[in-house]
């Protein structure tokens, strides 16, 4: 095996370095995941997360954790209404019949980050994970490296994978290649105790997903187990982008106001998403990595998800692209198609950036016609084609 008496850091416990800790460590490989959390009780944030049957729950399958992976999941959450800015429901699967057959490849069951990485974090062996481990740079070693983090620890490795999402610190010595603005900026947040806090849009919800389009501006709610509701407000650049970046996210009503102005054409039902004071609000830009970056590859480091091939959300490929670039490349480093890391890393590099280059086209595709006047009208028409010619 070509990770043979050599030491395998995997930067980041997302899905995807996790699931390549599980899968190299079935293989017998030495590997620590380093993270920046301070330890595993830390809230996870986001929406819910939808895995396919080709790519994330693939990387499961092979991980062998389909078994805990059905106890984890949440049934029905994966039911989408589709919604104007008035609420009116225009496509509804509540009524559908329940399909978890996980032969199905459309089944894409949904599952929370937070339950996600314990199944994850439960299939590692003990000690794997370094918490409180937030890289601030690295250096090379000889043949290997030697990673620094923030709280003045080091730690050495033959190999490190980039596993530390769109702001890598490890990404730059790989390549210089920086990501571009997709025109689309989104206010995020997470709605603790939505029966309570949220109660119109908790009903509008029923536990499943709303994509809700009006006035080229969107709105995607997922209800999640603990009872909360995230949301993504999304928009094009311009006034209202520029607005937000300056409001005080703290301040809840500094944010309904902005809110309130630039979605002045919804019904204010949607207001519930920012009147509760506890509610956390983040501005986040979408970018996206150019789809026809390349660079060469070395024999002892390398990356994956986001830090590799960062897009906006609007095709639901993330964490399944994340997590099937660990099994890819577990694949690589584990198998016997290579005798060296060099040309294992290159061609993982040059699938990967093809896989990533056809999905981040039909990403930005999707990010655009989504916020356009099109929107709801383009959306209906994925689910049901022959009405809305």
């Amino acid at each position: 095996m070509l990770l043979q008496d050599k030491k395998v850091a995997i930067a980041g416990g997302g899905p995807g370095g996790l699931t390549l800790a599980r899968l190299l460590q079935l293989k017998g490989a030495n590997v620590k995941v380093y993270e920046r959390d301070v330890n595993r009780q830390v809230r996870v944030q986001g929406a819910t997360l939808d895995l396919h049957y080709e790519s994330g729950l693939k990387a499961l399958r092979e991980a062998g954790l389909m078994e805990t992976f059905k106890l984890a999941y949440r049934p029905g959450a994966d039911r989408i209404r589709v919604t104007d800015e008035h609420a009116r429901v225009y496509f509804d699967q509540h009524g559908e019949e329940s399909n978890d057959d996980f032969g199905d490849p459309w089944f894409r069951p949904e599952i929370d980050r937070g339950p996600l990485r314990e199944l994850l974090l439960d299939s590692l062996q003990p000690g794997t994970v370094i918490w409180d481990s937030y890289i601030t740079g690295m250096e090379k070693n000889g043949e290997g490296w030697i990673l620094n983090f923030h709280n003045g620890n080091s730690a050495e490795a033959d190999i490190v994978i980039a596993a530390d999402g769109a702001n890598s610190k490890i990404r730059p010595l790989i390549t210089p290649i920086k990501p571009f603005y997709s025109g689309i900026t989104v206010v995020e947040g997470n709605i603790y105790d939505a029966d309570r806090n949220a109660p119109h849009l908790a009903v509008l919800l029923k536990g499943g997903k709303i994509f809700a389009f009006g006035n080229s501006r969107t709105i995607i709610l997922s209800s999640k187990g603990d009872g909360s509701i995230a949301f993504y407000t999304g928009f094009n650049t311009g006034t209202a982008a520029a607005k937000a970046s300056a409001i005080n996210i703290k301040e809840h009503l500094q944010v309904l106001e902005w809110f309130k102005e630039e979605y002045h054409s919804w019904d204010t039902v949607w207001n519930e998403l920012f009147e509760h004071p506890g509610t956390s609000f983040t501005v986040r830009p979408l970018y996206c990595m150019p789809l026809d970056q390349a660079w060469p590859a070395q024999h002892n480091i390398t990356m994956l998800g986001d830090a590799a091939h960062l897009m906006p959300p609007y095709a639901g490929e993330g964490v399944n692209m994340a997590m099937l670039d660990a099994l890819e490349l577990s694949e690589v480093l584990t198998g016997n198609s290579f005798t060296d890391t060099l040309p294992a890393i290159a061609h993982y590099e040059q699938q990967m950036l093809k896989r990533f280059t056809e999905v981040a086209g039909i990403t930005l595709d999707n990010t655009s016609w989504m916020h356009s006047p099109e929107g709801l009208k383009k959306m209906l028409e994925m689910f049901n084609p022959t009405n809305y010619q």
